[in-house]
């Protein structure tokens, strides 16, 4: 099968062969030649070219409501634009993600694709631009100024509702372990050293708690993000559209999407100001810190098997060494603390893209749209990793766990109401000295009997917040 001939174009700068069967144009061209920086084109991010497709949809049915673009035209770009938000001509959006020019070269491979689609939707070859133009009738009413920006909003949107739904997975596992882990007894620690006992399932239910905290915090960063600019077109002036056209172009984009974006009160200022995707970015490594913390302390406690922890065994899923038989790594969590550093670093990369701006517009938001969407992409995956390949398979080292509670310092804590604070002191200072247990070193004393020591020591009395017996105490103490 041999492919089209190659087309003639013309731009500004000149004249330029286009490939025959691309239904790119030349714009797309000299931007393929001009940005070969990261080697991801935009398609790499699905979201954002049904994002770019969606807002080229609503503005052409605004501007039929209008009378600005005729019915057949509208049809055409209308049919076109559902086709890629369907997942067709994904591979002809083939421009670096990284550029220059504020997202002008994505905004104008869109127009290019869509108006070659919709030239053939007409009867007509791609390339035939005095039937249906990409600046003319595509681009009708934009900038890339308004079109861009609320584009990357609609994709983040997307985005983050999966990931959303992946830490609610991930929570959802923790919860079941934390049920599971009820009653097996642990130390709990502070600076890593012995502290207070604990149960394994409250251990597990803290990190459930986190992901719950953190996903309220995405969804009220969604909510900043569906203020959008569109019809504010160069600056936020809305230069050259219909009074009208910013409402409905947002009405049409609302309907097609689902999403109940809004137009901003101020177009002006919403066209310069990236605060709400700074906002994001924080949130992303909100979660990033708070998940690499969570596969820290898994690494930490799993470690061993013989030489560590050893109060947890995660699930093993591959061979963990080429020279050392049989050991195998936390690879599970390791990941995700990568991605987490990676979260972290993107986060860098936004607020300084941000702080970049000048005046009207912020020439940077390619950067930030590509570092944000990895971020989503990443953090999602991780937490489907984590949730599948580690949280589900974890078993706890229950008679480990025991041998570790009794065998503790941090249990003269417990007696401390009762020993008062010196004598349990002096206690602990024994027990460290001598390697005996604290309920040995108590008896001993006399300070407490047996009977009291198994009343005290019980897990739901160490776990949990009490009535205090102040006849035991003061017998204790007298």
């Amino acid at each position: 099968m041999t492919s089209r001939a190659a087309r003639n174009e013309h731009d500004l700068i000149g004249d330029l062969e286009v490939p025959g069967d691309a239904y790119y144009g030349i714009h797309t061209v000299r931007a393929v030649e001009n940005f070969q920086i990261s080697g991801t084109p935009i398609a790499a991010y699905p979201d954002l070219i049904n994002a770019l497709a969606a807002v080229k949809q609503a503005a052409a049915g605004a501007n039929r409501d209008l009378g600005l673009l005729d019915p057949q035209r509208a049809e055409a770009i209308t049919t076109a634009c559902s086709e890629i938000r369907g997942g067709s001509f994904h591979d002809q959006f083939v421009v670096d993600v990284i550029q220059g020019g504020a997202g002008t070269s994505t905004n104008m491979n869109a127009n290019e694709v869509i108006a070659n689609r919709a030239l053939e939707h007409l009867g007509h070859a791609r390339g035939d631009y005095d039937h249906l133009h990409p600046l003319e009738h595509v681009n009708l009413g934009q900038s890339t100024n308004d079109v861009y920006p609320t584009a990357i909003k609609l994709a983040l949107i997307s985005g983050l509702d999966r990931l959303g739904s992946a830490m609610g997975g991930l929570a959802d596992a923790f919860h079941r372990k934390s049920a599971e882990f009820a009653t097996v007894l642990k130390m709990g620690r502070t600076q890593l050293q012995d502290a207070v006992p604990m149960t394994l399932g409250q251990e597990f239910e803290a990190y459930a708690i986190m992901l719950g905290e953190d996903r309220q915090r995405l969804a009220e960063a969604t909510e900043l993000l569906l203020e959008i600019n569109l019809g504010g077109t160069a600056i936020g002036t809305g230069i050259n559209t219909h009074p009208d056209y910013a409402v409905r172009a947002c009405t049409h984009l609302a309907e097609i999407t689902g999403i109940p974006v809004r137009t901003a009160e101020n177009l002006v200022e919403a066209t310069q100001d990236a605060g709400a995707l700074v906002q994001l970015s924080g949130v992303l490594k909100r979660v990033a810190v708070k998940l690499s913390k969570t596969c820290n302390d898994l690494r930490l406690t799993s470690s061993g098997p013989r030489a560590g922890l050893n109060e947890i065994n995660l699930p093993a899923v591959q061979a963990g060494s080429s020279i050392m038989p049989g050991k195998v790594n936390p690879v599970i969590p390791e990941v995700v603390n990568q991605v987490a550093f990676e979260v972290i670093g993107n986060d860098v990369t936004v607020t300084l893209a941000a702080e970049a701006g000048q005046l009207q517009l912020n020439a940077f938001e390619p950067i930030i749209v590509h570092s944000l969407l990895k971020s989503l992409t990443h953090l999602t995956a991780a937490c489907d990793a984590l949730d599948t390949r580690c949280v589900s398979g974890i078993t706890a080292n229950q008679s480990h766990l025991d041998a570790t509670v009794r065998n503790s310092i941090g249990l003269v804590t417990a007696l401390t109401r009762y020993l008062g604070y010196a004598n349990a002191t002096t206690i602990a200072q024994q027990a460290l000295t001598t390697d005996r247990t604290i309920t040995e070193l108590v008896t001993d004393t006399g300070l407490l009997s047996s009977t009291q020591l198994e009343t005290l020591l019980q897990p739901e009395q160490l776990t949990r917040p009490r009535r205090l017996e102040n006849s035991m105490a003061e017998e204790a103490n007298g």
